[in-house]
């Protein structure tokens, strides 16, 4: 019956569905990738899906060339009046992610020894590109067998920090909210200013709003990211990188229109698609090896995840942010994106009362968490995983 994409499909995004509805139920409190996760690994352990079941819904292939596409999409989403006011979210972001391996290096070594510790430091503070500089070093030099300890890291931290990120960030929204009366002022004239600012960019939009149909911005998105791809190619700096840039610059020149994706009605399926895409880094993680290895990663992601929150507070404190903002844009470290961004639509979703106070928080706490996902999943971690493998 799986031999079916449509049903695969159907099966994937009812899981989407479960962590959803947890989510709205929950008012966020359970962030909906938690669920999402959890019930992969649970479906996977009791047989109800088979490994290979993303692979059967073929959004896999979609999915993947989606990913450069939702980059520029995503530097669509910051205007640079607003970028130029978040150098903060990357300061606190780096202050986490260097004591969390700091303090991974000084405890977790005594106890599980050096290489144990080093590797776990890439995905811990990284992603799938930081996972793939750790595995190929210890492969190259014998130590293979370590290999499961970055693999479950990966699998698990989004399980650790997602809930963390959500629940600090849930109290950072309500004191948002709070002030929300106070502030109207200040959001009538910011309002006012983005409203001057989205009247200069529509003026200078080098294509006119009867061309700007779906199909044309999804042709600049898709554009964007090939030119990403290949100055990654020729470069040798990571294709992500190059698309934030382009989708910013490009808004800035008035290449493409703020929220490109939003606006193509292609966000959607994109973003859910890119969640599928992510789940069979999961595969790996057996019930066995789970047991098995369990007390080890959870040793490694409670003691980095301290960390972390120890850095982001630190952070926060040198540069006078709420530890309810700071603390989160440090612990997207261990998410990213999508999840920064889902757990800041989330949030604003659930605690914002009337549609005006959603996109008043939504507007609050997406640019930083956005910014400090970059830095540290895309940029610091593929840093620190090259530099701390070669000292093996």
């Amino acid at each position: 019956m799986l031999d079916q994409p449509i049903i695969a499909v159907a099966l994937l995004f009812g899981l989407l569905v479960v962590g959803e509805v947890i989510s709205i139920l929950s008012r966020a409190r359970i962030p909906m990738l938690f669920v999402v996760f959890i019930g992969y690994l649970i479906l996977l352990w009791t047989g109800i899906f088979p490994e290979d079941i993303v692979d059967k819904s073929t959004l896999k292939t979609f999915a993947a060339l989606m990913i450069a596409p939702l980059i520029v999409h995503m530097g669509t989403l910051i205007p640079f009046k607003i970028m130029k006011q978040q150098y903060k979210a990357v300061l606190i972001a780096l202050t986490g992610i260097i004591i969390a391996a700091v303090t991974v290096l000084l405890v977790v070594t005594p106890i599980l020894g050096y290489p144990s510790a080093v590797s776990a430091i890439g995905p811990l503070t990284g992603g799938i590109i930081a996972f793939l500089i750790t595995s190929d070093k210890l492969q190259a030099i014998g130590l293979s067998a370590l290999v499961v300890i970055p693999a479950l890291v990966l699998a698990l931290q989004s399980i650790v920090g997602l809930p963390l990120a959500s629940n600090l960030l849930r109290k950072y929204s309500y004191k948002v909210r709070d002030q929300y009366e106070a502030e109207q002022a200040l959001q009538q004239e910011a309002a006012a200013t983005m409203e001057a600012v989205e009247d200069e960019s529509t003026k200078k939009l080098w294509i006119k709003e009867k061309y700007a149909t779906p199909v044309v911005i999804l042709f600049q998105l898709f554009l964007g990211g090939a030119l990403a791809v290949a100055l990654g190619n020729w470069t040798g700096i990571n294709y992500s990188l190059w698309a934030l840039v382009i989708g910013f610059i490009g808004m800035f020149v008035g290449f493409y229109p703020e929220k490109s994706m939003v606006k193509a009605n292609s966000f959607g399926i994109a973003i859910s698609a890119l969640i599928i895409f992510i789940l069979p880094s999961l595969n790996s993680v057996t019930f066995d090896v789970f047991i098995k290895n369990i007390p080890v990663v959870l040793l490694i992601l409670g003691i980095g995840a301290g960390g972390i929150i120890l850095g982001g507070f630190i952070g926060s404190k040198l540069f006078k942010w709420e530890p309810t903002l700071g603390i989160p844009v440090a612990l997207t470290a261990m998410f990213g994106f999508p999840g920064d961004y889902i757990i800041c639509d989330e949030i604003s979703r659930s605690t914002g009362r009337t549609e005006d106070e959603q996109n008043y928080i939504f507007e609050k706490i997406l640019s930083p968490l956005l910014i400090g996902g970059f830095t540290t999943v895309t940029v610091a971690s593929i840093v620190i995983a090259s530099i701390l493998m070669e000292t093996l």
